[in-house]
């Protein structure tokens, strides 16, 4: 259930960005975390983000944490 999860929010973090014109470069610092932890988020590498990396993200997609994950 856990890597089902985790598999949903890469792809919606990848999708979300893209719709909004983002690189992974520009997201990452627009959010504050480091480019390496982002694109691991999004490969799937980092399967459970910390809750303040899945936070930061949400806000700079402009949605909230609960409708991410």
């Amino acid at each position: 259930m856990e890597n089902k999860q985790g598999n949903k929010l890469r792809k919606k973090i990848k999708k979300l960005r893209i719709d909004l014109g983002l690189s992974q470069d520009k997201l990452a610092h627009k959010a504050g975390i480091p480019y390496t932890t982002l694109t691991k988020v999004e490969r799937g590498v980092i399967k459970k983000p910390l809750v303040y990396v899945v936070a930061k993200i949400a806000k700079t997609l402009n949605i909230s944490i609960e409708k991410l994950i």
